[in-house]
């Protein structure tokens, strides 16, 4: 099973925008793009939305028919790891093996023995096609992986072996290093990827994390240079590594953006069409949001119920907020009261809510406080989900417009 040059993530909380994200790959096909949809969706979600990973699987499938969507696509078990990936099994074809939780713990000293002895051959300066200086992947580099990663490398192969078990039907395999705190080098993950392959795990896709923050539904914030740099340097490395190590030939850069990162598409892109490189973008909350955008622009009923979701979010910030920490960062400062909220007309709400450019009313902490806050739409159950089946099409409309014009374009097809 091969992913395709480039994947896209289109999950969908309530799962009711499949057909809608679609169209936005349809798009990109029309305009000599291929782009295929994985929908993710993780236990966490599954877990405060009531939903079960065999759910997104029928909305998947039942989207692909309706749409008549002809390409391959996948539904990914996201952020899993060995306690949950048995409920994923049967429904899911793509698996983010997360190891993130592993990384620093030491792994037995013969395995470690072991790994610096089978990379020591490999251990220098690498000169990489398409980039001026060379990657340092030294002594001094090989000892620090081996000291930082390994041991989530070996988990990573433990999880992988338990989906290879449980399923009889092939499937991607993709490793998360993404939520560790710190970003790995260009010669960290040569060696990272070294360990993988001995571990033989097919890999189809792997996630470092990047220099900056990937905050939940606003552009990215950091150096922008910087992770330009970063970006070519492991997409040169990915591409050296399957040849070094015997990774499979499709083997392509996984980044986790939490949508939105404006800024670094163009680069990216630019660095993706010099290089040949493929890559996967995992990107999926704001379908949720556009779902409450779209609902305040309808006004009446559709505006009520986001000011609720809105009022809502704002009394339970901490409780929200807490398994997000490290992928929003809210100034409570700037959030508007409820009531100040509640007198907003309903294209004031929309614009603060919409991520555009340039000076029309957006608020990231708004924004970011409701990209979280879809538990409260949860809890309403069919009082959200009703009034955003009554909203359809312009609910539709913006979540295709939001992937297809904000995303794809910017990234994959390009100006």
């Amino acid at each position: 099973m091969t992913l395709g040059t480039f994947s896209i993530g289109i999950g969908d909380r309530f799962g009711l925008q499949g057909v809608y994200q679609l169209r936005a790959v349809q798009q990109a096909a029309a305009a000599g793009v291929e782009v295929s949809p994985v929908w993710n969706k993780s236990q966490r979600e599954h877990a405060i939305i009531g939903t079960t990973p065999e759910d997104t699987r029928r909305e998947a499938d039942a989207s692909v028919r309706e749409a008549g969507w002809r390409g391959a696509y996948f539904v990914d078990a996201d952020h899993i790891g060995a306690d949950t990936v048995g409920r994923f099994l049967g429904a899911s074809d793509f698996f983010t093996i997360d190891v993130a939780e592993f990384i620093g713990s030491q792994a037995p000293p013969g395995a470690t023995r072991d790994f610096t002895e089978a990379m020591r051959p490999f251990a220098g300066e690498i000169r990489l096609p398409g980039l001026a200086a060379p990657v340092r992947a030294d002594a001094a580099v090989l000892g620090a992986v081996a000291a930082r990663y390994l041991n989530a490398v070996q988990e990573a192969g433990r999880v992988y072996r338990r989906i290879r078990e449980g399923r009889t039907r092939e499937f991607i395999a993709e490793v998360s290093l993404d939520e560790s705190n710190l970003p790995q080098s260009a010669g960290e993950l040569f060696f990272i990827l070294g360990a993988l392959a001995r571990e033989k795990i097919p890999l189809g896709t792997i996630a470092p994390k990047f220099t900056g923050a990937f905050l939940k539904g606003v552009d990215y914030v950091g150096d922008t240079e910087a992770f330009a740099r970063q970006f070519e340097e492991d997409l040169a490395v990915v591409a050296f590594a399957r040849e070094a190590f015997g990774l499979p030939a499709g083997l392509k850069l996984s980044v986790h953006t939490g949508s939105d990162k404006f800024s670094l598409y163009p680069l990216m892109h630019r660095a993706l069409r010099r290089l040949g490189a493929g890559l996967h973008l995992k990107t999926a909350g704001t379908t949720w949001v556009e779902e409450v955008v779209s609902l305040a622009e309808a006004g009446g009923e559709g505006l009520r119920a986001a000011n609720a979701i809105y009022a809502r979010s704002f009394e339970r910030l901490d409780e929200l907020c807490s398994p997000y920490r490290q992928v929003i960062a809210i100034e409570r400062r700037n959030l508007p009261s409820p009531s100040d909220v509640a007198r907003w007309p309903a294209d004031k709400f929309a614009r603060a809510l919409r991520h555009e450019p340039g000076p029309n009313g957006f608020n990231r902490d708004i924004r970011q406080l409701v990209h979280v806050g879809y538990r409260i739409a949860a809890e309403m159950g069919d009082g959200f989900t009703s009034l955003v089946r009554e909203h359809a099409e312009r609910v539709g409309a913006n979540v295709a417009d939001n992937l297809y014009r904000k995303h794809i374009v910017p990234l994959f097809i390009g100006p």
